[in-house]
């Protein structure tokens, strides 16, 4: 198993892999494809352990890590790998794979893969609709029928973030860095408990294909950490601090002129669309189902001037 050290603003599993919560833009959910949102900062990250005293009775067998996020929050997922021995990745929101849209299963899978590859991913977005779309990771409460885990399942009980890390097996790979290594591109800028993630607005994004081939991770090597969310309120009965502030929205952000982001990436190869995950309703769209005012739907206009290219293996 690989050791999982939590810090104050990211996860690391295993000697090289990390992955970070970034705080983001809720782009409007009106059915138009947006470029890549920002980073706001990172959530802070607390271990489960410290806050057991004050845990409701159903997480205190648990173990992992929480962050909070207010309700329609958005966020991304960062991650931080090393080219010269990369790990194959499983994401899973409220026990749901967020690139097969299938139920969370330990085994990889090659004939639909349902994993990614760090850092040739070097983030993740939201769940993969589409071969060059997904929908934006948005935080809503458990318990009202927002969540893919309740647009797949029918039941909302397990919430959060679920993230498993596999090593690649020994000898494919160098066991120590060379001199010059090179780093992920960056984005930056400027009542029941727990919450779970809903599908929120489009934007564009690849999750590509395993340029290595299933063959080369070892499934008996991996290390996994539960995240849990928390609202703003839960979050400072359970640790004792204050959250940080909501972010400004996507009009604010875009009429100020500051920058959003898209990968020169048209030789890499993306993973086909899940067409479970494509059908999930959006937290748009469950708003509508139930008469509620719908937040989020207003257009924003993004100036090709304002999207910044960047390279998959640009240095920074």
């Amino acid at each position: 198993m690989l050791d999982v050290v939590i810090s104050e603003w990211s996860i690391s599993i295993g000697n090289r892999f990390a992955v970070s919560f970034q705080r983001t833009l809720k782009i409007p959910d009106d059915g138009n494809t947006y470029p890549l949102p920002p980073g706001l900062g990172a959530f802070p990250v607390h271990r489960l352990e410290d806050c057991r005293a004050r845990l409701p009775n159903e997480w205190k067998s648990k173990r992992g890590a929480l962050i909070p996020m207010y309700q329609r929050e958005a966020l991304w997922l960062g991650f931080r790998g090393a080219t010269w021995k990369p790990n194959a990745v499983k994401i899973a929101v409220g026990g749901i794979n967020a690139i097969s849209g299938k139920a969370y299963e330990p085994a990889l899978r090659a004939d639909e893969q349902d994993y990614i590859v760090v850092p040739t991913q070097p983030w993740l977005d939201g769940i993969n609709t589409g071969e060059t779309t997904v929908r934006q990771f948005v935080a809503m409460p458990l318990g009202q029928g927002y969540s893919i885990e309740s647009a797949l399942t029918g039941i909302e009980e397990l919430g959060g973030i679920q993230i498993t890390v596999f090593e690649p097996k020994p000898g494919l790979f160098p066991d120590q860095a060379p001199v010059e290594t090179r780093r992920a591109p960056e984005k930056s800028a400027m009542a029941q408990v727990g919450m779970g993630l809903g599908a929120g607005g489009r934007m564009r994004q690849k999750i590509y294909t395993d340029p290595f081939g299933i063959d080369v991770w070892d499934e008996g090597n991996f290390g996994q950490i539960e995240i849990f969310i928390v609202n703003s309120l839960q979050y400072q009965v359970l640790t004792g601090c204050k959250p940080p502030p909501t972010p400004i929205d996507a009009a604010t952000y875009t009429q100020h002129g500051l920058p959003w982001f898209d990968l020169y990436d048209e030789a890499l190869e993306g993973v086909a669309a899940s067409e479970t995950l494509a059908g999930v309703k959006s937290v748009a769209d469950v708003d509508q189902a139930m008469g509620r005012n719908t937040e989020g739907t207003a257009s924003v206009n993004v100036e090709e001037s304002q999207i910044r290219k960047l390279h998959p293996d640009k240095k920074v």
